[in-house]
């Protein structure tokens, strides 16, 4: 891998080599636009350094001009389809444009997208000022996959007025429901014909509040920001183009830090409100800022403020947040009604919670050990920071004081992070040997190896998965059920993420710590990684030992969903040593299934997820009447679902003495309070009752091996 310095030195040269590209008797043009400049060294990267990249033709540049028209106007009801047609010139020359040549495609989508908004905002104000007939025998297809965008004016309309009938029939419904069961007071003794104007108001305001976000964030940077993902992402669903402060946010998101005041949003009426203050941050000093003020302007230092109307949370947080050690200035509203500026200085403020937590189980015979593990973070910034498998090593050996006897890691809706940190995580599971194999563009294989990491827990293992659990969570559970350390316990399949990323940064950087640049960076696909078995997780994903009907499971949110995504393949398999004393696990995993499938809980539950998936390509009927009979189905099919995936009573499962402070006593009380949901939680899941039994009867099968030796 190639190191960040060469990496900068990379995206530099590129930079200055595109600045004088297009010359002719070697004078430069100086037209050349910096979105120019930075499309073109994208595509150049794209070319020279994914993975599998795709040829840059004028077979992919139908393929961007169809999808950033999709991505701007997903619903397919801003565009008309003399707009596409008006707009095919370019659909062919993008390639071009990517190459270098002058970018005319997206300045000229711009014109017909702004022109279109003002019209739909115009468009759903003149449709919601009258009622609607919820008598009326109709439906609406929400799957812009099944339909075109419209041809005329009309048909426009008429798609608009079926969205929006359908939005304010799900407001009517709850309002009806509310005046049956006396439950809202606003409700009650009002007329079908004035719930139906509530309704239509309070879809309204969700409408305005939605394109009032959109006019005030989704700007010509924005939107260009998102013809080069859309670029990028057609190589690959995990090669994407950051600007500064979304490569800012991936950065923070790998690390559990951030530079900022140390203050929670939230967003009411419009407003965006200090929900909380941090111990221990910027925000908690002085006193000036506190809980419901409500953040009217932000501002980098002395520069101009920008008035945040019509932000939501994430976009006023961006602006907050910052680089360590730089001012921000907050425009803030008090709740007496004056306006103050107060000025921060941005410190780290650690993200504690997203990083791992443990719990002892005391359901079965035995005490099991629970860990729960977001993401595989790590602080590339700072060695001493953060690293998932340092903290990892740190609960197993709370739970080892504590006396367990087999441990369960949830790795559930885990989404990946740091290839090295996985690595580091299965050596203390299984010791030294083979982890994973990467294979880069050129074909070369090698092999990942613990060497160093020393084994720290020998005993029964079960580490749950879902479809959400991608990349490293799928490393990790492929070379625990290649090793045949531990079971792997989950939803039909993983998510499968079977590629490895790097980040180019492009520009001259903006400090000398962070690796951050003027122009963000570009995540591309570089290796694909494969099992120790030489299978790929490409696509597949990792099938569990023992399969569990998953709520989820009916969505089409796996890598194999994607059209994009790149294909399933294997290579030569690294030689590697099973786990000695798990020779039993087949039966235990044989019987296991057996139980699950012959369970009356488990057989439901796949009944209402399978009932569920067909329902959700169904079309939706606007007659109130058939719509209620709908929902009612629905709600009970859902309600059914939720009544089984939670436990009747609750599990005895409490924290390690060790963590009693961090539970009980925390010195920031919300913390606390969220912790402790968070543990309350684990007591009702279903999934993990049932893990616990599996691994119960692990513990049990690992006892008769001792008792026999």
């Amino acid at each position: 891998m190639k190191s960040t310095k060469g990496l900068l030195l990379l995206a530099i040269v590129l930079f200055g080599t595109l600045f004088f590209a297009f010359t002719k008797n070697g004078e430069p043009k100086n037209y050349i636009t910096q979105k120019q400049k930075l499309l073109a060294t994208v595509g150049a990267i794209l070319e020279g350094e994914h993975y599998s990249p795709k040829i840059i033709n004028d077979a992919f540049s139908k393929q961007v001009f169809k999808k950033y028209l999709e991505e701007l106007d997903p619903d397919k009801n801003l565009f008309l389809q003399t707009d596409i047609a008006s707009l095919k010139k370019f659909e062919t020359t993008l390639d071009d444009e990517i190459h270098g040549a002058e970018i005319k495609f997206e300045p000229s989508v711009s014109l017909v997208y702004d022109k279109r908004l003002n019209e739909s905002i115009a468009l759903y104000k003149e449709i919601l000022a009258k009622p609607f007939d919820f008598s009326a025998e109709e439906s609406v297809v929400t799957n812009p996959d099944k339909f075109d965008f419209p041809k005329t004016d009309a048909e426009r309309k008429d798609r608009w007025r079926k969205k929006l009938k359908l939005l304010t029939l799900e407001r009517y419904d709850e309002l009806l429901d509310q005046r049956d069961k006396n439950k809202n007071d606003t409700t009650v003794n009002k007329s079908d014909q004035v719930l139906e104007k509530m309704a239509r108001e309070r879809v309204l305001k969700s409408m305005d509040r939605y394109y009032d976000r959109i006019k005030a964030t989704f700007n010509d940077n924005e939107r260009f920001n998102s013809y080069v993902n859309v670029v990028t992402n057609l190589m690959d669903p995990h090669t994407d183009y950051f600007p500064p402060v979304e490569k800012r946010a991936f950065d923070e998101m790998m690390s559990g830090h951030f530079y900022g005041i140390g203050a929670q949003l939230t967003e009411q009426d419009g407003h965006i409100k200090i929900a909380s203050i941090l111990a221990a941050g910027p925000a908690s000093k002085g006193n000036e800022l506190i809980a419901n003020d409500i953040i009217l302007k932000v501002a980098q230092g002395n520069q101009p403020p920008v008035d945040i109307a019509g932000y939501d949370v994430t976009d006023a947080v961006k602006l907050i947040r910052g680089e360590q050690g730089t001012e921000v200035r907050l425009t803030v509203k008090k709740q007496d009604g004056t306006i103050k500026v107060i000025s921060f200085i941005r410190e780290k403020i650690e993200q504690d919670e997203s990083y791992v937590r443990s719990a002892v189980i005391n359901d079965g015979k035995e005490k099991v050990g629970y860990i729960y593990l977001q993401d595989f973070y790590a602080d590339f910034e700072d060695a001493k920071g953060a690293h998932c498998s340092e903290d990892v090593a740190k609960e197993i050996a709370k739970l080892k004081d504590e006396g367990v006897k087999g441990i369960i890691l949830d790795l559930r809706f885990n989404g990946g992070g740091s290839l090295y940190e996985v690595v580091q995580m299965v050596g203390m599971f299984i010791g030294k040997g083979p982890v994973v194999q990467v294979r880069d563009k050129d074909g070369k294989s090698s092999v990942l190896s613990n060497r160093n990491t020393p084994l720290a827990y020998d005993g029964p293992l079960a580490v749950m998965v879902n479809e959400g659990s991608a990349s490293a969570s799928e490393i990790f559970a492929a070379a625990i059920q290649d090793y045949k350390r531990g079971v792997i316990v989950g939803s039909s399949s993983t998510y499968g993420k079977g590629t490895v990323q790097r980040t180019i940064p492009l520009g001259r950087p903006l400090d000398m710590t962070s690796g951050r640049t003027e122009y963000g960076a570009i995540k591309i696909t570089f290796q694909k990684f494969y099992r120790i078995n030489g299978g790929s997780t490409q696509l597949k994903g990792v099938t569990p030992d023992i399969i569990i009907p998953d709520q989820y499971d009916y969505l089409k949110i796996r890598e194999k969903d994607n059209p994009a995504a790149l294909s399933w393949d294997e290579i030569a398999k690294s030689p590697f040593q099973s786990w000695q004393s798990n020779d039993d696990l087949d039966n235990i995993i044989k019987k296991e299934n057996q139980n699950i499938t012959a369970d009356p809980t488990f057989s439901v539950i796949k009944q209402d997820i399978d009932w569920l998936g067909k329902n959700n390509e169904a079309p939706v009927n606007l007659n109130l009447k058939k719509y209620k009979e709908n929902q009612s189905l629905l709600r009970n099919t859902a309600n059914q679902l939720n009544k089984l995936i939670k436990l009747p009573s609750e599990m005895n499962i409490e924290v390690a003495k060790a963590d009693t402070t961090k539970f009980y006593h925390n010195p920031d009380k919300s913390k606390g309070d969220r912790y402790q949901a968070w543990l309350k939680d684990r007591k009702y899941d279903l999934y993990i009752n049932q893990t616990v039994k599996i691994l119960s009867d692990m513990i049990g099968a690992a006892n008769a091996r001792t008792a026999a030796k």
